[in-house]
């Protein structure tokens, strides 16, 4: 068998953009964060994790452009051999300062806080339990390692417990991880029972907690949120989402961190965060921890569209976050629906299979005004009027 026969079989993709229906890999321009411009037309962004509005903020891009000059474009290496600057060390210091964790280690991307974690601390023997809705880094640090993976049914705590059981009987240690905010659905993980049942089993527990940092808890996210921060072993997140960059963390006692630092292979192998990326993340956590209003205000955005869109019988899950999935059935009326929106003016996530139920995913940012929210809300109202959902059901017609 040719190694690229799936490759040429792989038809979808470009079936879908001939159609007009290809809901990825927008070629965005002129974006200012809470609009955008495609194709000309300018949109409303209901489909970025910039939560606190922040990529645009004028002390978000000095920091970047003061870093730029001063340190250059890259530091070509390693943390641990040539890469790591002073504003490395800072941005840990404050993180681990924000978050109420004694110590903390940058990754380049908060995928590979995620891999270089879970694959570092498992070893032959040991299990990593996952909540079935996990993010991909998640899983895949998790199948990265020697030792046995388990999934429990997405926020089951019992079904948790059922493999806890299971994991000690198989020996070794043992690391649960979940999500603070799951990405997709924007529900919050049940995590003071989870906290529980890891005790009682002896886990070690590991929050994902990329969608709850910045908004949540005053900016200190899901675990200060539920005042368990102490309660959790270990947090990673992502500064791609609230903090205006890209690269990713994790936080736990200096010990483990100390460990990390030097056999996380993610870290070890990678290429440091720019120095602008990270100095850009750096003021953006201080902007965040000196403007808390920011992280209220996209719940409140995300919580007005929620309900006029519930007011129209559309499907919006349960969410405590600002990230609201509406439900749509199934995966190709998912992509005609997101073109719809696009010609409404809306740019919203098509979500498909595998990465959850077919549904468009809105969130919304600290920056969305008053006319930006009911764009969306009349362009959703504009599809139901259209019969392209039905209210009475809250699915695609």
């Amino acid at each position: 068998m040719d190694l690229f026969d799936k490759c040429r079989a792989f038809t979808s993709a470009r079936e879908a953009m001939t159609a007009g229906i290809y809901p990825y890999f927008a070629p965005f321009e002129n974006s200012d964060a809470t609009t955008a411009r495609l194709d000309g037309r300018e949109i409303v962004m209901a489909g970025s994790n910039n939560y606190l509005g922040l990529t645009k903020d004028p002390r978000v891009l000095d920091a970047a452009r003061a870093a730029l000059q001063e340190s250059g474009t890259s530091c070509t290496g390693s943390r641990l051999l040539n890469g790591n600057l002073r504003l490395h060390e800072e941005l840990e210091a404050e993180l681990a300062d924000l978050l109420g964790k004694p110590a903390a280690l940058v990754f380049s991307t908060g995928y590979g806080a995620n891999v270089g974690t879970i694959s570092a601390l498992m070893t032959r023997g040991d299990t990593v339990v996952l909540d079935r809705e996990a993010h991909a880094s998640a899983i895949d640090g998790a199948q990265m390692t020697l030792g046995r993976v388990r999934f429990f049914a997405h926020n089951d705590v019992d079904d948790l417990r059922r493999k806890l059981v299971l994991a000690g009987r198989d020996g070794g240690g043992v690391l649960v991880v979940v999500d603070g905010v799951y990405s997709m659905g924007g529900d919050v993980c049940p995590l003071p029972e989870i906290v529980a049942a890891c005790r009682q089993h002896g886990a070690t527990l590991l929050v994902d907690d990329a969608h709850g940092v910045g908004v949540l808890g005053q900016g200190r996210g899901t675990c200060a949120q539920l005042g368990l921060t102490d309660e959790v072993d270990l947090i990673t997140i992502t500064f791609s989402k609230s903090f205006a960059s890209i690269g990713g963390a994790v936080l736990g006692d200096a010990d483990v961190i100390h460990y990390l630092r030097h056999h996380a292979r993610a870290e070890i192998f990678s290429a440091s965060l720019s120095p602008a990326n990270t100095a850009a993340a750096l003021a953006a956590v201080r902007v965040a921890r000196a403007e808390p209003w920011r992280g209220r205000r996209a719940m409140e955005n995300a919580a007005y569209v929620a309900a006029a869109l519930a007011d129209l019988g559309l499907p919006v899950g349960t969410s405590d976050s600002p990230i609201i999935p509406v439900h749509t059935g199934e995966a190709l009326r998912t992509a005609f629906l997101w073109r719809r929106l696009m010609d409404l003016g809306v740019y919203t996530n098509a979500v498909l299979p595998p990465a959850a139920s077919p549904r468009l995913r809105a969130s919304f940012m600290a920056t969305h005004t008053r006319d930006h929210l009911d764009r969306v809300v009349a362009a959703f109202r504009t599809m139901a009027g259209e019969g392209l959902v039905d209210g009475r059901t809250g699915t695609a017609a």
